[in-house]
């Protein structure tokens, strides 16, 4: 196995079925668009079975990184890359979405599908890069890469204002990473070295740790996204077709915080303790502030949008805890977001197809045309708001039992934020699902197909598995948080 590149092999395989369709997309009619999808499916299925593998060659009790490849690039900067157990998970949680996303996108795409496949594969590549670099400048290059491929979905395949969406989402997380390019410049001259382990251990002196903080702190508020600087975050989730926002719920804004425990806190302790009410303070009025803005939403996705922003301020807040117990609420809570808010945009999705539209007062009795479509919707509903027995209830608890142990007084107005998460999310359910039937369009709507349902199934059923047996991500997440506590005492 050690002679195995089975992180290069996962990392890339989306790319080389990018390039294959890209290759073969003169073929015309529609046996290229079955082509193109079935092979979509086959390559990103077949990047989760890698995944699962790599799973499997994994051991979770041992600390550092495992399956490490290394083989000299330029100078000091090495092609490195190696995993720990926060970064397998979320490469798990990539490759599971993948596809699922493919499938969701089966029918939907009416125009230039080769291409929009094409640009989800080469994302996949990008995302999973960020995960395995175990060097600076090969995790900088993959997390802003994968900008481009986004860009391009939302700017091609999204709705009526998607150049404005796209731009906006480019613009916001391209300034963030500036700041994240001039400390890596600074720190490959002063260190003279980008490797992340060597980094990890190097003591950086307090004055120069608070503004390299702030430099990658920069970046990843902006991408994860954190109060104030969301605003492109509910733009590109309403522009953005259904995949694209899974995708982006699921996955992106996933690596905001997974760099804040890559690097804010083992690389500067200091300026982590330093800054960290000032964390509090913005994940408190994140979650505080968006479910206010979520409750007065009229489009279904913004809503859902602004509950995502709202469910990484716990996020923030159990990384920022600084103790076990909220790394661990954080990292669960993460994997958990991305099934869950993949799933509510992709029922969202499922009536929107049926609509063409979002507004909220347009629906309206769906219970008695769509009972299947309901009973899913009312699961995840109640994923969202952190119903004991769901993996969104273990993600929540964890997180502020974490904060409460660092600041009784921000878990106690993140709590306050969990409490309007349920007054918006079942008010969107109430809307919708119950009630009357308001037009003639909703009558003659369909419950979901086969298809359709397969996808949310495999969500509920991930859902369902995390809420019971949190164990499964805790046991191989323990040895990373304990690791990242470890490095911040060095």
């Amino acid at each position: 196995m050690a002679a195995f590149p089975i992180l290069s092999m996962i990392t890339f395989l989306p790319c080389i079925g990018a390039l294959i369709i890209l290759l073969t997309r003169s073929v015309v009619g529609e046996q290229s668009r079955e082509t193109v999808r079935l092979a979509a499916l086959v390559i990103t299925l077949a990047t989760f079975i890698l995944s699962l593998w790599s799973m499997s060659e994994f051991d979770p009790s041992a600390t550092g990184y495992q399956l490490v490849e290394n083989y000299p690039w330029f100078g000091q900067i090495s092609y490195k890359l190696g995993v720990d157990g926060m970064s397998m998970l979320l490469i798990l949680l990539t490759t599971f979405l993948m596809p699922l996303c493919v499938l969701a996108s089966w029918n939907n795409i009416k125009h230039r599908f080769a291409e929009y496949m094409i640009a989800f594969l080469i994302l996949e590549t990008l995302m999973l890069g960020v995960f395995c670099s175990m060097d600076l400048v090969l995790f900088y290059i993959f997390f802003e890469g994968g900008l481009i491929p986004m860009f391009i979905i939302i700017g091609i395949w999204g709705g009526a204002n998607r150049l404005y969406a796209a731009f906006k989402f480019f613009l916001y997380t391209l300034l963030g990473s500036l700041a994240l390019l001039a400390a890596l410049i600074y720190i490959y001259v002063t260190v003279g070295t980008t490797d992340i382990p060597t980094l990890q251990q190097h003591v950086f002196s307090p004055e120069v740790q608070t503004w390299l903080w702030l430099a990658f702190f920069a970046s990843f508020a902006v991408k994860l996204p954190m109060w104030p600087v969301h605003t492109w975050l509910p733009d590109a989730h309403v522009e953005a077709p259904t995949a694209g926002s899974v995708i982006l719920a699921g996955v992106l804004l996933k690596m905001g915080g997974y760099g804040m425990l890559r690097f804010s806190l083992p690389m500067f302790p200091d300026a982590s303790q330093l800054f960290q009410p000032l964390v509090f303070a913005l994940s408190v009025i994140a979650v505080v502030y968006a479910s206010l803005v979520a409750f007065r939403q009229t489009d279904m996705k913004k809503l859902i949008a602004y509950s995502s922003v709202a469910h990484m301020g716990l996020v923030t807040l159990g990384i920022f805890a600084m103790n076990e117990e909220g790394i661990q609420g954080a990292i669960f809570q993460m994997f958990s977001h991305g099934l869950i808010s993949g799933a509510l945009f992709l029922c969202v999705g499922v009536v929107y197809d049926r609509m063409h539209t979002r507004e909220i007062s347009a629906y309206g009795g769906l219970v008695h045309r769509m009972p299947i479509y309901a009973a899913i919707f009312m699961f995840f509903t109640m994923a969202n708001v952190g119903l004991p027995g769901t993996s969104g209830f273990i993600g929540e608890i964890v997180s502020m039992i974490g904060g409460f142990m660092a600041n009784p007084w921000a878990a106690a107005g993140a709590a306050l934020g969990m409490i309007l998460s349920a007054v918006y999310m079942l008010t969107l359910f109430r809307e919708t699902v119950f009630g009357v039937i308001k037009s003639e369009q909703v009558q003659a709507m369909k419950d979901v197909s086969l298809r359709e349902a397969f996808i949310l199934l495999v969500l509920a059923l991930g859902t369902l598995i995390l809420g019971v047996f949190p164990s499964l991500i805790f046991d191989i997440s323990e040895t990373s948080a304990v690791e990242v506590l470890s490095l911040m005492s060095k």
